[in-house]
């Protein structure tokens, strides 16, 4: 049993990694708790968190994924394939002095958690999933899917797919994309549920932001976070982040010898009722028992939408806190 030390404030370092050097923000001691973001976001996302992980007595590591924040940001779209992104999870825990870490993913960041913990039992203990359920690797070719999902219009991911285009969209005035982005997914500003996702899909020829709710900010989200946000991808661009989706068919073929392996560690699923990720994903969450055998719990959480940590932070601080404790030898 630990107990928890009093938590110093957060500490920025650079570790070196495959993908050359990746920043990250800790803070307490214990043992290793692993947060990775999703998109378009940074270590910040998990700023509500780090404080109650080191209060508990952890050791809570959020980091900026390649092509984020202070991380390096490679130039070839390959580079951002899973495979790589889990080789700087497993550095990221052998720099930091660690055998084991507990990983906590939101986003694209719960399937780079559920694929760390899926090539690497060894070094990831326990998998805790956010917002985006775990679907084991196979299935139809992505962008096949993705391509069928826009029906007569372009669904998101597809409208990320060539190099350049969404940037062309977002970069003339970045803090007012992520803000409508943002907006489109929080409870207190999406848009009603009648109406079509924004933030899904566009018309043949239009933009994501032409759909983007107008006004307000989401509760959660001050105008000095937005600043933050935003002074991050005005100084790195977003090509790094969007190559992510740029390599979902590379990871497709990757990924085939682990196809329909389940995760047999320890694993915790928390969305967002109002959450497109959680309601379109129902199946996938419906199939945890079989695909995460070792699940503690599921919680969704009434009247939350997608950026689950920030909108509920004590919520999330309280079932992750709670779940870890069950952890402990």
């Amino acid at each position: 049993m630990h107990h928890p030390a009093p938590s110093a404030d957060p500490r920025h370092r650079t570790v070196e990694a495959p993908a050359g050097r990746l920043h990250l923000v800790e803070q307490g001691t214990g043992p290793l708790i692993l947060l990775v973001h999703g998109f378009p976001e940074s270590w910040y996302s998990w700023r509500r968190q780090l404080p109650a992980l080191a209060a508990a007595g952890y050791r809570a590591v959020a980091l900026d994924v390649r092509g984020y924040g202070r991380s390096s940001k490679p130039a070839a779209t390959h580079a951002y394939r899973m495979l790589d992104l889990v080789a700087d999870n497993v550095a990221l825990v052998r720099a930091l002095g660690e055998e084991t870490a507990v990983v906590v993913g939101h986003d694209w960041g719960s399937p780079i958690a559920a694929a760390s913990a899926l090539l690497h039992p060894e070094v990831f203990r326990a998998v805790a999933l956010l917002s985006v359920p775990y679907t084991p690797p196979g299935g139809p070719r992505p962008t096949d899917v993705f391509a069928r999902m826009g029906g007569d219009q372009e669904f998101y991911v597809s409208y990320f797919q060539e190099p350049g285009r969404a940037e062309a969209e977002m970069e003339p005035d970045l803090r007012g994309w992520l803000a409508g982005f943002y907006a489109a997914m929080s409870a207190d500003t999406m848009p009603a549920q009648d109406e079509p996702d924004p933030h899904f899909v566009t018309r043949a020829g239009g933009r994501l932001r032409d759909r983007f709710p107008a006004g307000r900010l989401p509760a959660w989200l001050t105008e000095d976070d937005l600043d933050v946000y935003a002074g991050e991808f005005e100084r790195t661009g977003m090509t790094g982040a969007l190559n992510r989706y740029r390599t979902m068919d590379r990871d497709w073929q990757d990924l085939a010898p682990y196809n329909g392996a389940p995760i047999t560690q320890p694993s915790l699923f928390i969305g967002g009722a109002l959450d497109a990720s959680t309601t379109w994903m129902a199946d996938a969450i419906a199939a945890h028992p079989a695909t995460l055998p070792a699940l503690t719990s599921t919680h969704i959480l009434d009247g939350c939408g997608h950026w689950i940590q920030q909108e509920r932070p004590d919520e999330v601080n309280h079932l992750l806190t709670t779940w870890l404790a069950t952890l402990q030898d």
